[in-house]
């Protein structure tokens, strides 16, 4: 398995840092032209009316921003890409219901449950003048958006449970207050029996606590949520793999990524299938009724190819078909549109088998994708000159195909909390023998930029030097680190042969493993002459900027996602604050990084550059033995000790001062909505609108793509 994404939540952090994040402003709507008759009138040129700056911002609520993006180029594209782009965003949200499954077996039920009564809370507080009542309605509605935010009722990031801050009582007298034929009652239960099932789903704290837990010592299946698993514990899904997989095989398929694993009726331990005709039979029937519709009107030969083999992976579930899907993926390198569609990234599974469902689909922006594309034609180069060991190294770094891309809707797992930078496939022998696409989501990263809003970089850098360096040069800095993170970092090295995938290695360390190791790949090569020569960066200041952010969040700032007395459990937190704590202790004979105490406040400050670059690489180099020789042992014992405890004084500092900013430190997106144009039964022509209000659009989808039944 190689996890290949930065979070948005990480994005926005740094973005609000005023570094490793885009600084350039979301372009606003072309401006409507006057007509001639008007300008004929008056017998001189009319100036065209000016609009209002768009909204990227719509909404903040408990730790959450809502947010919105443009999608600038979509007018100019070709009738037959629009319509291909239509088809594809109906299958992305079509598999929506399969992400909610997925993160919890009770998810559906709830989330059902949230729309039936939105509307009887909406009465409620409109019509009443009691501040009490008022206020209970503003926590139901808080806790419902906080789960369609997070595809379930567990906190999209830190996967902890969310529990309402409205009481049991005023959700009993919103349930009795709607019509039960709207409640999602299964066969012949009564309100009252539902209401005494679902009550504790939602408000018992110890239900379900956490959906994903990675902490030493526990079972981490039995104690994690979500639904990848039933019946089973950690030992037997460990045992059961290791009887399925063979090490020697060097075309593995991906073992356990779309099926859920439970015991039988004769206590034997086996797979339900995700297929059509199998578990999310109904969804991913949908799904494909759409993208059969995208075969007729695809780009390229080779882009039909892909997305048939697709298409069979899904009515069979054979895994092979997967990865015959994805080399046909990788092979379609001149389509302008493209999609990521599957079960993709395995975060949400503890021990790193099974897939989210999610899906991007985007159109390349050709103008910036000849900064990342400079970086992927020297794959080579980087490889040959990184300081890992040349027996780690790739001796041909094949198919290696990087763009910016420009978001059309994203969808499951990618929604509304959404990567900024994707490097697919993750089979490792795929990406040795027929390369890996990666990409930049340029009009994501252009949103997060223009919803910055400020204050952390003036709270957290150590001096003026530093702020000016980051408003400087952060917009750049944050896009060469994101594209080298995912177009040299992730295809980067090799494992020795013989030695299993990470997933079977590194186990529940992969994940963090593989990201920091590519986020070194990206830091040790920022300052390097070469990006100069390739005319991608200006100076070293734009490494300088990335390497204080990168320190500054990965020992700090972060630590506002935590609550007091929580330790590090999130794959990418895990993986900065673990190379940024080794950098800071190693680095400490020579005062590489200097910590200092100014008027009460803690800042971290680099004091040389140079040598804080020969660290990054001490590190990546041995990452990448602990990755190609699946060296257990010394995986767990640096994510261990640099990656999970936290300093409980300075946590409590980094709280405090970040509470007086009134920034939430997630967010997310709603998603741009398509019309199809119709003239005599045939689609000429898609428009895009931008909608203003995420319940609105929760609450529509819910309706429009309902496609499971509550249990699956």
């Amino acid at each position: 398995m190689t996890p290949t994404r930065f979070s948005a939540a990480a994005l926005l952090l740094l973005a609000q840092l005023g570094g490793g994040c885009a600084s350039t402003t979301t372009t606003t709507p072309p401006t409507a032209a006057v007509s001639t008759a008007t300008a004929e009138a008056v017998n001189q040129p009319a100036a065209a009316p000016v609009q209002p700056p768009f909204k990227v911002v719509l909404e903040q609520f408990a730790d959450l921003r809502i947010l919105r993006y443009q999608v600038p180029g979509f007018e100019s594209l070709e009738p037959r890409q629009k319509e291909l782009l239509y088809y594809l965003y109906e299958a992305a949200l079509s598999g929506r219901d399969i992400i909610y499954d997925q993160n919890y077996k009770h998810n559906l039920r709830v989330r059902r449950t949230l729309e039936a009564v939105w509307q009887a809370n909406e009465d409620r507080r409109v019509a009443t003048t009691n501040q009490a009542e008022i206020e209970q309605a503003g926590k139901f509605a808080t806790y419902a958006k906080r789960v369609w935010f997070s595809n379930g009722i567990h906190h999209h990031y830190s996967t902890r449970k969310l529990v309402p801050e409205c009481t049991p009582a005023y959700f009993k007298e919103l349930i009795f207050a709607t019509d039960a034929k709207l409640l999602p009652l299964e066969k012949g239960e009564s309100v009252t029996k539902f209401l005494a099932t679902i009550t504790p789903i939602i408000f018992d704290p110890t239900v379900a606590p956490k959906r994903v837990n990675q902490e030493a010592g526990q079972d981490l299946v039995k104690t994690s949520a979500t639904n990848f698993y039933e019946g089973v514990s950690q030992s037997e899904v460990e045992s059961f793999y290791k009887k399925k997989i063979n090490t020697k095989d060097a075309t593995p398929i991906s073992y356990g990524l779309n099926s859920k694993l439970v015991k039988d009726r004769q206590n034997r331990v086996t797979e339900q299938v995700w297929r059509v005709g199998g578990m999310y039979g109904e969804a991913l029937a949908k799904v494909v009724f759409w993208l059969k519709k995208a075969i007729e009107v695809t780009d390229t030969p080779e882009q039909k190819v892909a997305l048939e083999r697709l298409v069979e992976f899904y009515q069979t579930g054979d895994l092979k078909k997967w990865d015959e899907y994805n080399i046909a993926w990788v092979h379609d390198t001149k389509s302008r549109t493209d999609v990521v569609n599957g079960f993709i990234e395995v975060y949400g599974d503890p021990l790193g088998y099974r897939a989210s469902y999610e899906s991007v689909v985007s159109f390349k922006d050709l103008e910036a994708t000849k900064r990342i594309k400079a970086i992927g034609d020297e794959a080579q180069w980087f490889e040959d000159n990184s300081p890992i060991k040349p027996e780690h190294r790739k001796q041909n770094v094949v198919g290696i195909t990087a763009k910016v891309i420009t978001v059309v809707v994203e969808g499951g797992d990618a929604a509304p909390g959404t990567p900024i930078g994707i490097n697919l496939p993750n089979a490792t022998w795929i990406r040795k023998e027929h390369g890996s696409k990666s990409v930049n989501l340029g009009n994501i990263v252009d949103a997060y930029g223009a919803a910055d809003a400020g204050g952390m970089l003036e709270e957290f850098a150590f001096d003026d030097a530093e702020q000016e360096r980051a408003k400087q040069y952060s917009g750049l800095a944050g896009k060469l680190h994101t594209d080298m993170h995912e177009v040299i970092g992730h295809a980067s090295g090799q494992i020795n042969k013989g030695v299993g995938t990470p997933k079977e290695t590194l186990k529940s360390y992969a994940s963090a493993l593989e990201e920091a190791r590519a986020d070194l790949v990206a830091l040790y090569y920022l300052p390097d002459p070469k990006l100069v020569q390739l005319g991608v960066a200006p100076s070293a200041d734009v490494a300088k900027a990335e390497y204080d952010s990168y320190i500054r969040n990965g020992l700090m700032a972060q630590l506002v996602r935590l609550q007091p007395g929580e330790m590090v459990e999130e794959a990418h937190m895990r993986n900065r604050q673990m190379v940024a704590q080794w950098a800071f202790e190693k680095g400490k004979k020579g005062n590489v990084i200097e910590r200092v105490t100014r008027e009460g406040k803690t800042y971290f400050h680099i004091t040389d550059y140079d040598k804080l670059r020969g660290l990054f690489g001490q590190l990546l180099r041995e990452l990448q033995r602990i990755t190609s020789e699946g060296d257990y042992a010394a995986g767990k014992a640096l994510i261990e000790t640099y990656g999970v405890k936290v300093d409980p004084v300075l946590h409590k500092e980094v709280l405090a001062r970040y509470q007086k900013l009134g920034i939430a430190p997630y967010a997310g997106f709603v998603q741009p909505h398509l019309t199809p144009v119709m003239r005599e039964g045939k689609m000429v022509d898609v428009k895009l609108d931008y909608p203003a209000s995420f319940s609105e659009q929760m609450l529509d989808y819910g309706r429009k793509y309902k496609l499971l039944p509550n249990y699956n």
